[in-house]
């Protein structure tokens, strides 16, 4: 494992963090969860990535089970607040003060810790003025119970509104995590340039693109029987953008460049992702313990510029590149 600064703070993460968004609480039995993060750790993963509204908490709690024990020192636990939790009242979602005060300290209980590394709004409240926003983070932060703030999938302009005022209440929003991959590459025209400057580390989600990048779903082919594309569970309306065969011919096509870096196709798209120098992390998920192991391997891989061009020219116009998307995907309101 190779570890890398998130930003420009002095926080160090491992380069391959390990998320459970889709997968603990609701998709992976707790026993098959817990194995996938002693795997995490045994292959020197010490960053864990999830969020209060997967599986509705649950995977907050399965994360805090599966961590104890662990020399908390030596961990990175980041979480995030924004989408609905709990019954669904007027007040359980949003980035509100009230929501943000509750919130955290409903995911430390479930955590098991005193703090987070790493609090995150996960996404742009449209209903709360910015500066209550972040306000109400800076007593978080103040308060000891998170050392740093982040966003995720906030637009370039957003990002530079959040930060100017998290520098006058004196407190570090340090990163951004969007959706990156080779298919997907929205953040690189507006977003990373917008961090690079302001000091932000990207820490980014589905760097295989829901799983698409690892070869297993082919054109003209119905998905492999139990993948993710055929769990409502487990993300399959998330993966249906990638899955046309336009776009599955280009990806088969990258087999041959991966076999000849000597990595598998999960390894190729997880390393990828590493070589943009504004990428703090690559989250990688797991419902076996194996696929933990087989992803930890692109750590430390560099790619040839020759091979990067090749995938560029090979992928051609199936890659989402539109800036504009990260705010024609963001919700116009809060969920009701």
């Amino acid at each position: 494992m190779e570890y890398r600064y998130l930003g420009r703070s002095g926080l160090k993460i491992s380069e391959i963090a390990y998320g459970n968004w889709l997968t603990h609480g609701s998709q992976v039995e707790e026993e098959q969860a817990l194995a996938c993060v002693r795997a995490a750790l045994e292959h020197g993963i010490t960053t864990f990535d999830t969020a209060d509204v997967y599986a509705n908490t649950a995977a907050e709690s399965v994360l805090g089970r599966a961590l104890a024990g662990q020399r908390r020192e030596s961990l990175e636990i980041f979480t995030k607040v924004y989408w609905p939790t709990g019954p669904g009242g007027p007040n359980d979602c949003g980035l509100s003060r009230k929501h943000i005060m509750e919130s955290i300290n409903a995911s430390l209980r479930r955590l098991g810790t005193d703090y987070v590394d790493l609090y995150q709004a996960h996404r742009f409240d449209t209903e709360t003025p910015l500066e209550e926003t972040m306000q109400a983070f800076a007593d978080v932060v103040r308060a000891g119970k998170a050392l740093y703030i982040g966003v995720s999938e906030w637009t370039a302009e957003q990002i530079r509104a959040g930060v100017a005022l998290a520098k006058d209440l004196g407190i570090g929003l340090i990163s951004s995590q969007p959706q990156y991959s080779m298919l997907w590459r929205v953040i690189e025209a507006e977003v990373v340039p917008t961090c690079r400057e302001l000091g932000l580390g990207q820490i980014v989600w589905s760097p295989i693109a829901q799983g698409v990048l690892s070869g297993k779903y082919k054109p003209g082919q119905p998905p492999p029987a139990g993948s993710r594309a055929t769990d409502e569970k487990g993300g399959a309306s998330f993966i249906q953008r990638f899955l046309a065969d336009a776009v599955l011919e280009r990806v088969a096509r990258l087999e041959p460049l991966a076999a000849q870096a000597g990595l598998s196709m999960a390894q190729l798209a997880v390393a990828w992702v590493l070589q943009n120098d504004n990428v703090s992390a690559a989250i990688i998920g797991a419902s076996r313990p194996d696929q933990v192991g087989e992803n930890v391997k692109a750590a430390g891989v560099r790619l040839e510029p020759q091979l990067l061009a090749t995938i560029d020219e090979v992928l051609g116009d199936v890659v989402a590149r539109d800036p504009g998307l990260t705010a024609a995907n963001a919700p116009a309101g809060r969920p009701r």
